[in-house]
């Protein structure tokens, strides 16, 4: 493994995020030679429009595409609002769709993780998520799924203290990092071939 870099967007912007606290678990756990960079800033973008999109383009939507494009991957830590994903994450997604069918999300490695109080975790917001994905054609990692349920009693002071939930957790980014890496030996293979 070399030089991997994976972007890290939480869905939620609360001080002591449960889904933040996941994605600052998993910079502390990723396998060696990958780089996990967790994103801050998606609560300065404007609601999703038009407008401010082309040449005026919202500089944090810029700073937001520009990150993703130059990631290897993106881990998605999925809060759930009212049975989906919260609008903070599904307005940073929108603004990553543009330009229509030359986004920064297709193709790009994808994997989805969340937290949440309830029993059922996330599944909801995830199942929601996943969709979202498909429309923009990102290669979402299918297993395992990380759903940390009844996560005030598995996280507490930054730390994510469930070992179940640890090792999914740790099973999810080697998943990210494999699918990376095949992307990369097709894209070196489809090279080699042109040449």
């Amino acid at each position: 493994m070399s030089d991997i870099k994976i972007l890290a967007l939480s869905g939620s912007s609360r001080a002591g995020s449960y889904n933040t606290t996941l994605l600052q678990t998993a910079a502390r756990i990723v396998p060696k030679g990958v780089d996990l960079d967790i994103y801050s800033g998606l609560e300065k973008l404007p609601f999703y429009s038009d407008e401010l999109d082309g040449e005026l383009l919202h500089p944090e939507a810029g700073r937001l595409r520009a990150a993703v494009a130059a990631a290897d991957g993106v881990l998605l830590a999925v809060p759930e609002y009212n049975y989906s994903l919260t609008a903070l994450l599904k307005n940073a997604l929108d603004w990553a769709s543009r330009p229509a069918g030359r986004h920064v999300f297709l193709g790009k490695p994808t994997a989805i993780i969340g937290a949440s109080s309830s029993i059922l975790g996330t599944v909801r917001a995830q199942l929601h998520t996943r969709d979202v994905l498909h429309a923009l054609q990102a290669d979402v990692v299918p297993r395992p799924e990380v759903l940390v349920t009844q996560a005030a009693h598995k996280i507490a002071n930054g730390q994510l203290s469930d070992e179940t939930a640890r090792a999914l957790l740790a099973e999810v980014l080697e998943n990210l990092v494999r699918k990376i890496e095949h992307k990369r030996i097709l894209a070196k293979v489809a090279q080699d071939r042109a040449s």
